[in-house]
């Protein structure tokens, strides 16, 4: 049975707000500039917005949430593939970005 109500409060740790700080900026340089990705840019402002507040629970709009979960998911698939089909050194490199962004996503994205 689906839920009537999602709790969108989100309590995460120092490393994971810069993790999140930092993945908000490089998608916003990719998306300024395009009317395309107005409803994009605009949450993913207000998103880090909210990570550079000194508050503990941030609190994500559903809009904001089904954006960021959409960009963070496409984002792994992206890695894994190119993790897939590079050399070691790479593949090393990029894993732990990769698992990072799967942790986060598993922790607290999912399900």
């Amino acid at each position: 049975m689906k839920k009537l109500f999602q709790n969108y409060n989100y309590e995460f740790t120092k490393n994971e707000k810069k993790l999140l700080s930092s993945f908000c900026k490089q998608s916003l340089k990719q998306m300024e500039g395009d009317r395309q990705y107005f409803a994009e840019s605009k949450a993913f402002n207000s998103i880090l917005n909210k990570l550079a507040s000194d508050n503990d629970t941030i609190k994500f709009t559903k809009d904001e949430k089904t954006r960021f979960t959409f960009q963070l998911k496409q984002n792994v698939d992206y890695i894994k593939k190119q993790m897939n089909k590079s050399w070691f050194i790479k593949k090393w490199m990029m894993k732990s970005l990769y698992n990072q962004y799967n942790d986060l996503l598993d922790t607290h994205f999912r399900g």
